[in-house]
């Protein structure tokens, strides 16, 4: 009998889905949470690895931006088309001996590299640091599955995506503050005779975390398990890849505008990785302490872009936090290298980063959210490929046109400064080629606006 002190029991709907887990309880898995922690750890590493590289390439080539735009390419180009040839040796060798080796020969690499001073020898190790780190990576992405259950791997997946890029501000923080242990140690006779600067403590630092991460791999249970001694290693999917992409990028408008606004903005916006220690050194005369100010700046100001969009979407549609995001980075960009101080430069370079990191997130979200389940996985594909293209042509062309601008700059005027009101203005090629880049990621942006506007009055009518 059923009384107001004793309801009827209502049996839960079967129907509905239980409530997923807190990403953070993936970390009850120990293993996993070792292995997070090792990812964090080289991750770090790497950035700090790559803005030392970088600060190293304008050094030893006289501020040359098509020697760093070689170094940027050394970094890119295995990973273009070498991705799918590294997974299948992954899949046939033990994976855990994989990570463990490509970390301590990663480490081998730039105890090394310090001693490397010209541009060929930077560009070899720099294309070796990537084929071993081409490895890691999808060593790594397979062996998650064996250390977490399949319900926690969503949340695996995204604490592996702060792991990679979450780590990016810290690095530029730790390489910024290299400079004031450099000058410390200077001062003792040992390290002076080695001519220990922020490049080489960076390098030494990012090599002593890999050797850590090493440490925590080898002791974490990963199984061997070879499935794919008969697979043929396929040369030509990288190409295979691009061609499809493009063609599903003009079947659908709303795909072609996020996925243009992204890629475009990138081929303006990445100018600032390859040309940032050129720009530090010649135009706001502070060398190698300048640019790692700056890609603090970037780093945290992506942070507070992901982070701030969150609440912005709540009030404003996505499509036009996305495209008026990707303008506002273009714009600060022109800003940023229009100044001459780094007091002005630097939070200019925070907004390219916070307006950077909101375009990203809300370009994925749009897609996410208007494309239908069956076709996610081929929009994403399709969106991996064109960035990665796009990043590519962006590290390669800029250097290459800041090389050119400086020259026609040194032909139309003296010393390449011109007066305006009476100042000296100086117009170096790299400052003339960051504001290219900014007009290309406000055209993109404009691109995408016009895009997404005619797609809602499609579906409107």
């Amino acid at each position: 009998m059923v009384s107001a002190d004793h309801p009827p029991f209502v049996p839960p709907r079967p129907e509905e889905p239980p409530i997923p887990p807190a990403t953070w309880r993936v970390f009850g898995t120990r293993s996993y949470f070792h292995l997070w922690i090792a990812q964090v750890t080289s991750s770090m590493g790497d950035w700090i690895g790559l803005i030392a590289i970088l600060s190293i390439a304008a050094r030893v080539s006289n501020n040359s931006g098509a020697a760093v735009s070689l170094v940027m390419v050394a970094r890119m180009v295995p990973g273009f088309f070498l991705a799918t040839v590294g997974g299948v040796l992954v899949d046939r060798w033990d994976r855990r001996k994989v990570m463990v080796a490509c970390d301590f020969g990663r480490a081998a690499l730039l105890g090394v590299l310090p001693f490397v001073d010209n541009l060929v020898g930077l560009i070899v190790v720099s294309f070796l640091l990537e084929i071993l780190t081409l490895l890691w990576g999808p060593a790594k992405d397979a062996s998650v599955p064996h250390l977490v259950n399949e319900q926690q791997l969503s949340s695996a997946n995204s604490l592996s995506l702060i792991a990679a890029y979450g780590t990016f501000p810290i690095g530029s923080i730790v390489f910024a503050l290299l400079a004031v242990l450099a000058k410390w140690l200077g001062h003792f006779a040992p390290f002076s005779a080695l001519s220990v600067d922020r490049e080489v403590l960076a390098l030494w630092v990012d090599g002593l975390t890999f050797l850590v991460s090493a440490l925590i791999v080898f002791r974490l249970p990963i199984p061997h398990i070879n499935r794919t001694e008969g697979q043929r290693i396929d040369w030509s999917q990288s190409i295979r890849d691009i061609a499809e992409g493009m063609r599903f990028i003009s079947s659908n408008a709303l795909v072609r505008a996020v996925i243009i606004g992204l890629g475009a903005g990138l081929i303006g916006g990445g100018a600032m990785i390859p040309l940032g220690p050129v720009f530090a050194r010649e135009v706001l005369g502070s060398g190698s302490a300048g640019f790692g100010a700056l890609m603090t700046a970037l780093g945290l100001g992506g942070a507070a872009g992901v982070f701030g969009v969150i609440v912005v979407q709540r009030r404003v549609p996505g499509d036009t936090v996305f495209a008026y995001a990707v303008m506002g980075a273009g714009a600060f960009i022109i800003g940023a290298s229009s100044s001459s101080t780094l007091l002005i430069a630097a939070p200019l370079i925070a907004l390219v980063g916070a307006f950077a990191g909101s375009a990203y997130v809300t370009g994925f979200t749009l897609l996410q959210e208007n494309v239908a389940d069956e076709l996610r996985g081929r929009t994403f594909a399709t969106l991996y490929t064109v960035v990665r293209l796009c990043l590519l042509l962006s590290l390669t062309v800029s250097p290459l046109f800041a090389d050119l601008f400086d020259w026609l700059s040194g032909l139309l005027f003296r010393n390449r400064d011109v007066s305006i009101l009476g100042a000296s203005y100086g117009l170096a090629g790299v400052r003339i080629a960051l504001w290219v880049g900014g007009a290309v990621c406000i055209v993109a942006g404009w691109y995408s606006r016009r895009e997404m506007r005619r797609t809602h009055q499609r579906a409107v009518a």
